[in-house]
């Protein structure tokens, strides 16, 4: 029988037999085990804490919890939140929601500073949590940034058409956002022909967890084998592409 070690053991290059290796592998397992589930819950409790905080005082004190308890409750700030946005949906689907949404909306219009600040960060909550949102629901790859290097991108929506009628080629254009390592937040927008993207059939989860790890996390299965076979597949759609287009340029020269 040969000695297999459990995924979560840390293997390192210290004699197998010693009492160091066994110690540090121990610590470093349990790091682990343990780190990520210490920042899960530091992250959430500093969630809460600032919703707490942020709400807390808007709540008349006759009305919290820790008034009539010898301590306070976490998270009663986040469930009156919670509660609050969603009365807040529910009052804006009416027609008497909606009409004093566009009357909000009519009053910002004409505050010059406000106005446009308020507009972006409507849209942007808007295709982010809007059900017929299409936006970063695809992965793909582009060539980028010198040929023959390949780069993951998060296909968007279709350029507006005053910025389609002005973009070369055939128009069958749309707009990618291509992160950078290690913080997918910040990188390069632009705008791409449909025909030089190659999609992917990945989550857009799994591609940021990618970008974020350097590519030390491969999306897939977690055997080797199969991010290697993943890996040659992407690579052969690449070169595939490549050679299409490289096919199409030299045409019209002959």
């Amino acid at each position: 029988m040969t000695d297999q070690t459990p995924p979560d053991i840390v293997e390192t290059d210290l004699p197998p037999h010693g009492l160091g290796a066994r110690l540090r592998n121990y610590f470093l397992t349990g790091l682990v085990v343990a780190g990520p589930l210490a920042i899960t819950a530091w992250l959430i409790s500093a969630v809460v804490t600032w919703v707490d905080d942020t709400v807390r005082p808007l709540i008349p004190e006759m009305y919290r919890p820790e008034t009539y308890l010898p301590w306070k409750i976490p998270g009663s700030g986040l469930v009156i939140a919670l509660v609050a946005i969603t009365l807040l949906g529910f009052l804006t689907a009416n027609l008497v929601g909606r009409t004093l949404i566009q009357l909000g909306d009519h009053l910002i219009d004409r505050m010059p500073i406000v106005r446009p600040i308020y507009k972006t960060v409507k849209q942007v909550f808007q295709m982010l949590f809007s059900k017929s949102g299409t936006s970063f629901r695809k992965v793909g790859l582009v060539e980028f940034p010198a040929p023959g290097m390949w780069s993951l991108v998060f296909l968007s929506q279709p350029p507006s058409a005053d910025v389609a009628s002005r973009l070369p080629g055939d128009g069958d254009q749309i707009s990618v956002f291509l992160p950078c390592t290690p913080n997918p937040t910040t990188g390069f927008f632009f705008y791409v022909q449909r025909k030089n993207i190659i999609e992917l059939e990945i989550p857009v989860e799994q591609a940021a967890t990618l970008i974020m790890s350097a590519g030390m996390i491969q999306p897939g299965a977690p055997a080797p084998n199969g991010n290697q076979a993943q890996l040659a597949a992407m690579a052969a759609a690449a070169r595939t592409a490549q050679s299409a287009r490289e096919d199409t340029t030299k045409e019209p020269a002959a």
